[in-house]
């Protein structure tokens, strides 16, 4: 009998990857499966504190076991900006748009642009809490590039590649990227 586990999001690209990077595994169960359809606050000031609070969210109103992730861009020479601000790097309404153009403003003229995505896992399994990580390093370019994935993926450059993530495609960056790599340790936690 396949697992049942509730993944604490409403980003659509999210549920896919995870859902390609699981395969079949685990039943993945989106918020939209359980009826919630609330937005979850993620007011901790650390990737793995706002992923705890999503998960614990679930387990705590629907009695469900439930993992969540956060995930941030940590850029060098920006003091690890945008991190925990990733998404809203810009403004509240989340546009990717304005959070890219934002961040290669920010780098204009430096010559550091060393970057790593991190994503903090938190699973809620029985009332008990278990974290998992996942870091990919690479760099920030100075131009969009590509057309596939999502946020950021379009000038983050994954160190020992010459594409960005939205240039690899989803097969290539779902097997490097950082929530691939917490993922995987999150499905060796269970087999």
């Amino acid at each position: 009998m396949k697992r049942k586990l509730v993944f604490a999001t409403n980003n659509q690209h999210k549920l896919e990857e995870v859902s390609q990077i699981l395969g079949n595994k685990i039943e993945l169960l989106s918020l939209k499966d359980i009826n919630c359809d609330v937005d979850i606050p993620e007011t901790a000031d650390t990737l793995e504190g706002n992923a705890l609070l999503k998960a614990q969210y679930i387990y705590n109103n629907y009695g469900l076991n439930a993992f969540a992730d956060d995930t941030g861009l940590e850029i060098e020479a920006l003091n690890n900006e945008p991190g925990i601000y990733s998404a809203r790097y810009a403004g509240e309404d989340k546009n990717s748009k304005a959070n890219m153009l934002k961040v290669l403003q920010n780098l204009k003229g430096k010559t550091n642009r060393k970057a790593q995505f991190r994503t903090a896992i938190s699973l809620i399994l029985n009332g008990e809490e278990y974290l998992f990580e996942g870091i990919v390093k690479g760099q920030i370019i100075e131009e969009e590039r590509g057309g596939a994935g999502f946020g950021y993926d379009p000038i983050f450059m994954p160190d020992g590649y010459d594409k960005t993530f939205a240039e690899l495609g989803n097969d290539i960056k779902n097997t490097i990227s950082h929530r691939a790599l917490a993922i995987k340790k999150l499905c060796e936690f269970f087999y």
